[in-house]
């Protein structure tokens, strides 16, 4: 049985929560959910310049689990973009 999950502090509510391609009809894409935290970390830390410790220390999380959602999110957002998918952002 794994570990409960900790909460994450989230801050960051964006207004747009979707995106996709352009001349390309919603019913024919695929669809890739990325999650809140993953939306945060990256916002923290591409968009708003922080390093890693100190988004983990807003996010109220470890700096090596700040690493792993920086990872899943941002793989996830390069295989969308590279692969021609609709991005979700859920939670929103």
């Amino acid at each position: 049985m794994p570990r409960p999950r900790i909460p994450r502090r989230l801050r960051f509510n964006p207004e747009v929560y979707y995106f996709k391609p352009r001349g390309v009809r919603l019913q024919g894409l695929e669809e890739v959910v990325l999650a809140s935290d993953e939306m945060e970390a990256l916002k923290l830390v591409d968009s708003d310049g922080l390093k890693q410790e100190e988004a983990a220390k807003k996010m109220e999380v470890s700096q090596p689990t700040l690493a792993r959602i920086l990872a899943s999110g941002r793989k996830k957002l390069t295989g969308a973009v590279v692969g021609g998918q609709a991005i979700r952002i859920e939670g929103v």
